[in-house]
C-alpha cells in the first residue's frame, strides 16, 4: 500500500476520511526547519459527536466478534506497520524532530509490537472463578466498556498512540482517539493502515485538534465511558476534575522528574553509556529520562569529567542525517520553555558545565528548534530546576554520601514515575528499589521494557497502570456471576 500524505490531513470517522465540520484547520510545523509542512483539522465537539455516533453503531458487532477474528485484524495492522516502516519513520521524524535512525529503531517497531502484543494477549485474557463451601460458585466476566477516549502526547507519537488504542480495541471497545496536534501525521497514516487491515468502520475513530476544543469534547462527552491520557500533570489534573464527577474510568500517565542513582561500585562503562542515553534520548523528551543524576561523592568528580566529555561529543544536527545524535525540539513553544528553564537554573545559581544554548544549523535546518544537551551542577534538591519537569535535553548533577541521603534526594520531588539504580551490590539495589517512591525501577539498565509488566507512576506522575493485563483490565468492566447448585 502507498502511504501518501495530503497537505491537509483529515479526520478518520466511521471508516471515512473527512474534513472538520467547521472547516477550520491548524498549521503543522516541521520543527527541524521551522516551516509549515501541512494542516490538520481543528476539530471540536461537533466532530466528536459524529465520531461517537459512528462508534455506537460499530460497537455491538465489534464487541461480539470472536477474539480470534479480532486477533487476525490487529495482527495484520502490526504487519502493515512493519511493511511501511520507512514511510512511517520518515513521517515521524519530520513531524517530531527526532533523528530518523531513532524513529526506525524504536518508535515504529514498538508501534507494531504494541498491536501484536495485545492481538495475542486478548486470546489469553482469562477471568477468575471462586468456589464456595456452601455449594456455590462465582465467576467473573470481563466485558468491554463501550466507547473509550484515548488522548496521546507528542514525544513518542505513534509509539504511545498505539499503546492505548491496541488494548482498547483488542478488548472489544470502540475508540475515539486524539493524537497531539503537534505530531498528527503518523496517526493519520495509521488510519489508512487500519482500513487496509480490515478493521470494521467505526471501531477506531481518529479526530485531530487541540486540547481545549477537541480533547475537552472527548473528556466531557457523556457516552465516552473511559479516558486514557498521557501528557502533562497540569492537563491530567484538569481531565480528572472533569471526568471524575462523571464517574468515568481514568488512566493518567503524567510527568516525571526521574532520579538516576549512581553508586561508586557500578559497572562504570555500562553506566556511562546508558546514562548518556537516559539523559538525552529523543532530546530528553521521554517521560522516563533521568533528569536528576545523583552520584556518590567518591566518584562525583570522575563522573562529571567523563560525562561532560561524552556529552560534548553528541552531534546536534539535521534529524535526517545518520550522524546526528540529537534532533530538534518538538515545537517553538517547547523550545522557548526549555531555554527559559535553563535561564532559571542560572538565576538559581546553577553552574552550566556544558550546553545551555540554542544551536543554529546551516542549510535546510537554519530555522529549526535545536538546543545543546545541557548539564548543570551546584543546585539543591528544592530549587525549581530540580523539582519542575523540563522535558528537554537538560540534566542536573547532585552528590550524596550515604544510601539514606541518596534516597532522600531521589524522593525530594512531587513526581514518582521512574528511577534508575547503578550498583553491583544487589542487596543495596533491592533496598533502594523498595524505598524509592516510583512506579518503575531499573537496576543497571534503562528503558528495558517487557510489555507484560505494569507501567505508570505514583504521586503526581499519574493514576492507574498501563501495559499487559493491567491495560486489558482497564478497558473492561468486571461482572461477578454467582451460581448456587
Amino acid at each position: 500500500m502507498q502511504l501518501e500524505l495530503p497537505y491537509q490531513l483529515q479526520n478518520y470517522i466511521g471508516g471515512r476520511f473527512t474534513g472538520p465540520m467547521d472547516g477550520k484547520y491548524l498549521n503543522n510545523i516541521n520543527p527541524a526547519t521551522g516551516e509549515i509542512s501541512g494542516q490538520i483539522p481543528a476539530s471540536n465537539e461537533n466532530d466528536i459527536e459524529v465520531a461517537v455516533s459512528a462508534a455506537e453503531k460499530a460497537f455491538p458487532a465489534w464487541s461480539a466478534m470472536p477474539v480470534e477474528k479480532r486477533f487476525k485484524i490487529l495482527n495484520r495492522i502490526a504487519e502493515l506497520i512493519e511493511e511501511n516502516l520507512e514511510a512511517l519513520a520518515l513521517a515521524e521524524t519530520n513531524d517530531n524532530g527526532k533523528p530518523l535512525w531513532l524513529s526506525r529503531q524504536v518508535d515504529i517497531p514498538r508501534a507494531s509490537s504494541n498491536f501484536r502484543f495485545f492481538a495475542t494477549g486478548i486470546m489469553h485474557f482469562a477471568a477468575e472463578s471462586h468456589s464456595m463451601e456452601d455449594k456455590a460458585i462465582n465467576y467473573t466476566l470481563r466485558q468491554p466498556i463501550g466507547i473509550v477516549g484515548c488522548i496521546s502526547p507528542w514525544n513518542l507519537p505513534l509509539y504511545l498512540f498505539t499503546w492505548k488504542i491496541a488494548p482498547a480495541i483488542a478488548a472489544g471497545n470502540c475508540v475515539i482517539a486524539k493524537p497531539s496536534e503537534v505530531t498528527p501525521v503518523t496517526a493519520y497514516l495509521l488510519a489508512k493502515i487500519c482500513g487496509e487491515a480490515g478493521l470494521p468502520n467505526g471501531v477506531l475513530n481518529i479526530v485531530h485538534g487541540d486540547g481545549p476544543q477537541c480533547g475537552e469534547a472527548i473528556v466531557r462527552h457523556k457516552k465516552i465511558k473511559a479516558i486514557s491520557f498521557t501528557g502533562s500533570t497540569r492537563a491530567g489534573e484538569h481531565i480528572a476534575s472533569v471526568a471524575a464527577p462523571m464517574f468515568k474510568k481514568l488512566s493518567l500517565e503524567l510527568g516525571g522528574k526521574n532520579p538516576n542513582i549512581i553508586f561508586a561500585d557500578c559497572d562504570w562503562e555500562k553506566m556511562m553509556q546508558t546514562t548518556i542515553r537516559s539523559s538525552f534520548s529523543n532530546q530528553g523528551q521521554i517521560c522516563l529520562c533521568g533528569s536528576r543524576i545523583l552520584i556518590e561523592s567518591a566518584v562525583y568528580e570522575k563522573f562529571k569529567k567523563d560525562f561532560v566529555e561524552r556529552t560534548e561529543k553528541l552531534t546536534v544536527g539535521d534529524p535526517l542525517e545518520e550522524t546526528s545524535r540529537q534532533g530538534a525540539i518538538v515545537s517553538k513553544i517547547h523550545f522557548d520553555k526549555v531555554l527559559h528553564c535553563v535561564n532559571t537554573a542560572r538565576e538559581e545559581g546553577g553552574k552550566i558545565l556544558c550546553g545551555g544554548h540554542a544551536v543554529t544549523l546551516q542549510g535546510r535546518c537554519a530555522n529549526g528548534y535545536f538546543i545543546e544537551p545541557t548539564i548543570i551542577e551546584n543546585l539543591g534538591p528544592a530549587c525549581k530546576t530540580n523539582t519542575e519537569e523540563i522535558f528537554g535535553p537538560v540534566v542536573t548533577l547532585q552528590s550524596f554520601n550515604t544510601l539514606e541521603e541518596a534516597l532522600q534526594l531521589a524522593n525530594a520531588t512531587s513526581y514518582g514515575l521512574a528511577c534508575t539504580i547503578w550498583t553491583q551490590d544487589i542487596s543495596k539495589a533491592n533496598i533502594v528499589a523498595a524505598k524509592i517512591e516510583s512506579g518503575i525501577v531499573w537496576i543497571n539498565c534503562w528503558l528495558h521494557r517487557d510489555l507484560r509488566t505494569p507501567f505508570g507512576g505514583v504521586k503526581n506522575s499519574g493514576v492507574g497502570r498501563e501495559g499487559g493485563w493491567e491495560a486489558l483490565r482497564f478497558f473492561t468492566e468486571a461482572k461477578n456471576v454467582c451460581i448456587e447448585f
